[in-house]
């Protein structure tokens, strides 16, 4: 009988994994029963609690678990609130006003002092992630020459050098930590997301391709962030959608969780936030989609979009893709998404361009050939 040999190699949890409830391995509906009990009784401590609704799928199943909750056990109401970001689809908006009829409850909608082509006109516009763009905001900013990197790579004394950059590039920490693949201190941190090299060939794509364009993550700043800071100060509670299995920023813990478990938290100023969805899958949601009988918005149900966020970002790498998805319905909206955007969706198809020419002249160990290059074909 052949038997398998176990590996050693030793697998990293983050404390996502590690530090989930029992509940989080449970099947629907019992997983649903578990965050009622929870949200139930997280709002009996805090009543003073408000509820960010996006208009999107996930928000939909919270609000709908919430409202579900608060009847049960009698618990009074609580404000749910809507960011305008200033380029909404109208199928988002009709929504937010369908759910409040539907529930009877008030949704109300918060815009934000500087909307969103305004931000993106002074600060710049997303590309890729937010992680890059922030930190390519302050590559730009600071001129830091992307040169760092291989003054760094071929330097014996990673420590020196990176002493010696923080002289001449003062106040770009970020930017040379992110160039160069390394801490601080000079330490090698080639697998982790706050580096160029976590997005393959990027580096050698922005050297051959200079961006000539303002790369910024700030419009989520302004449009959302700071508009929901201002909302929520003055509640006890702060109720949110968020669900590991989007990914990015949203599965990775938060300094926050440290004083608390990933779905129930306190921040440093004293407020609770409470993520009841963190542990439902893109399963659990459909089961609960068709046990309670939940519409999505025309964006899901009719356009065909999996998700919606906000419209257009050209962080998402399907966004060119669902634009046109939205397009017959909403041609406006296409438009507006373009020309706020538009540097980066084109931007983003030159590096997935680049991406594949590599991969492909990796596979045949270095050598590129004509078909490499379809557009010289006849």
């Amino acid at each position: 009988m052949k038997q398998t040999k176990k590996s050693n190699k030793e697998v990293y949890h983050s404390r996502v994994y590690t530090n989930r409830p029992a509940y989080a391995d449970f099947d629907a509906p019992s997983k649903f029963q578990a965050i009622q009990s929870i949200i139930a009784k997280h709002l009996k401590e805090h009543p003073n609690a408000i509820c960010s609704y996006s208009g999107g799928s996930d928000s939909d199943i919270m609000l709908d678990l919430v409202e579900r909750t608060r009847i049960m056990f009698g618990l009074p109401e609580i404000k749910y609130c809507f960011f305008n970001t200033g380029l909404e689809m109208k199928a988002i908006k009709d929504h937010v006003r369908d759910v409040e009829n539907k529930y009877g409850v008030e949704i109300t909608e918060y815009r934000p002092n500087k909307n969103i082509v305004q931000s993106t006109r002074e600060y710049g516009i997303p590309f890729i992630s937010k992680i890059v763009s922030s930190v390519m905001e302050t590559v730009q900013k600071k001129e830091l020459p992307f040169s760092v990197k291989e003054e760094y790579d071929n330097a014996d004394d990673k420590a020196k050098i990176r002493q010696e950059l923080r002289e001449r590039y003062p106040k770009s920490e970020q930017g040379i930590n992110f160039l160069c693949c390394c801490n601080r201190d000079g330490e090698p941190r080639p697998n982790i997301q706050l580096v160029i090299n976590s997005s393959k060939y990027l580096y050698e794509f922005m050297v051959e391709n200079p961006c000539d364009f303002k790369i910024s993550a700030k419009c989520c700043d302004y449009c959302k962030k700071q508009v929901a800071h201002k909302v929520q100060a003055e509640y006890e509670m702060v109720i949110t959608g968020e669900r590991r299995d989007e990914g990015g920023m949203r599965s990775v813990p938060k300094s926050e969780d440290a004083n608390g478990t990933m779905c129930f938290s306190e921040t440093s100023n004293g407020q609770f936030r409470l993520k009841p969805l963190y542990y439902v899958s893109d399963a659990d949601k459909a089961w609960y989609k068709e046990r309670y009988g939940i519409r999505y918005s025309d964006a899901y149900e009719v356009y065909g979009l999996k998700r919606t966020g906000c419209c257009g970002c050209s962080i998402s790498a399907r966004a060119v893709e669902d634009l046109e998805k939205i397009r017959p319905y909403e041609p406006n909206v296409v438009k507006a998404a373009w020309n706020i955007f538009g540097d980066s969706y084109r931007y983003r198809q030159r590096y997935n361009d680049f991406k594949k020419m590599k991969q492909a002249e990796a596979k045949r160990g270095g050598q590129m050939t004509i078909y490499d290059f379809p557009e010289a074909l006849p």
